[in-house]
């Protein structure tokens, strides 16, 4: 992959649209959202007309704090899995990522869990809670289970969207940087369903 790589959300849009972008600005994914959802379904596809699917992230329960979202390919292999750490992400977003066998092999921390609380207590002033999203601006890594990082997704200033950017902080084997890019588009959607 071209990096560092930029996902973008359209804010104003009814349902969640996401663009994922390579360095050169090609489009590797397109994420829209279905609305009311019981059982949570992202599909990706490799172009905005949603001709060809790239991935499916799926959780395997009915709206919960714990479920875990698995990630399959477009015929549908299995790859790995998302899961939320539970009451450690109450503070700060923490999650674990499995491979295919089931093995966690990477996992996101949030870096400064006190932007979140800043962001949230800012984005409550009238007008000057429009602004918060060119202001504050969280980052997390993933990195392998020995704690060495392996990418890092830094919210990136924007207004009237919200601007990602995922970067290498060392080589990756192909099955880490696919799961870090479904990690990553994963725990942004959790975390921003959180507020």
């Amino acid at each position: 992959m071209n990096y560092p790589l930029d996902l973008s959300f359209k804010l104003l849009a009814l349902a969640s649209q996401i663009y994922i972008r390579d360095a050169n600005g090609n489009l590797l994914g397109y994420v829209k959202q279905k609305l009311f959802k019981l059982k949570e379904e992202i599909i990706i596809f490799a172009d905005e007309s949603q001709t060809r699917q790239n991935y499916v992230i799926k959780a395997d329960r009915v709206i919960d704090f714990s479920a875990k979202y698995n990630f399959t390919d477009a015929s549908g292999r299995f790859l790995g899995a998302i899961k939320r750490q539970g009451m450690r992400s109450l503070w700060k977003a923490n999650y674990d990522i499995s491979n295919a066998q089931g093995q966690q092999i990477l996992k996101i921390r949030e870096e400064n869990g006190w932007i979140k609380v800043i962001d949230s207590l800012v984005g409550e002033i009238p007008i000057v809670g429009m602004f918060t999203g060119y202001l504050f601006n969280p980052a997390y890594l993933i990195e392998r289970m020995d704690g060495a990082p392996l990418m890092r997704l830094a919210k990136q200033p924007a207004f009237f969207e919200g601007k990602f950017q995922l970067s290498p902080q060392t080589q990756a084997t192909q099955e880490e940087e696919t799961l870090c890019l479904l990690g990553a588009l994963s725990m942004t959607l959790l975390e921003r369903a959180r507020g």
